[in-house]
């Protein structure tokens, strides 16, 4: 168990979905609210394309969170040299993660009906906010800090 695991169990019974947790997670690390933000994940949630078997959004929503601390958010400034490379790091963890333990990285091999699983799916924002926090850490940026601002 993970010091963020409960955090994640509360944020799911206040009606947050995976791809929102993960921003929930970050935004709670760096003592801020942007309701836009987690507004603005809802789109990915239940797996982009739901009912359609998209992508997890366990996934997807540690992409945007990689992208939240490395990617360009004003006209003056560039996305971090490393984004790409971060992202395609965490595409090919889950992959390999997602498909050994599911038979596939969308929400449709994961989850039997579509719906969302507490028991599978908790376990799956935990590895992957925790996998998208290392992936930072390890190309040097401070989840606890400023986002990139060169």
């Amino acid at each position: 168990m993970n010091e963020y695991d409960l955090d994640i169990l509360k944020l799911a019974r206040q009606g947050y979905c995976c791809s929102q947790i993960v921003l929930h997670l970050a935004l709670d690390l760096q003592g801020q609210e942007n309701p836009g933000l987690i507004r603005a994940m809802s789109g990915l949630c239940h797996g982009f394309f739901a009912g359609k078997g998209g992508a997890c959004g366990a996934l997807t929503g540690a992409a945007c969170l990689l992208a939240y601390y490395a990617g360009k958010g004003r006209a003056d400034e560039e996305a971090h040299e490393r984004l790409p490379l971060m992202q395609s790091e965490l595409a090919e963890w889950f992959e390999d993660y997602a498909t050994t333990r599911f038979g596939g990285i969308n929400c449709s091999d994961i989850v039997s009906d579509g719906r969302p699983d507490t028991s599978v799916c908790g376990g799956l924002v935990s590895e992957c906010y925790g996998r998208a926090m290392t992936i930072l850490v390890e190309n040097g940026f401070d989840p606890a800090g400023d986002i990139h601002d060169d």
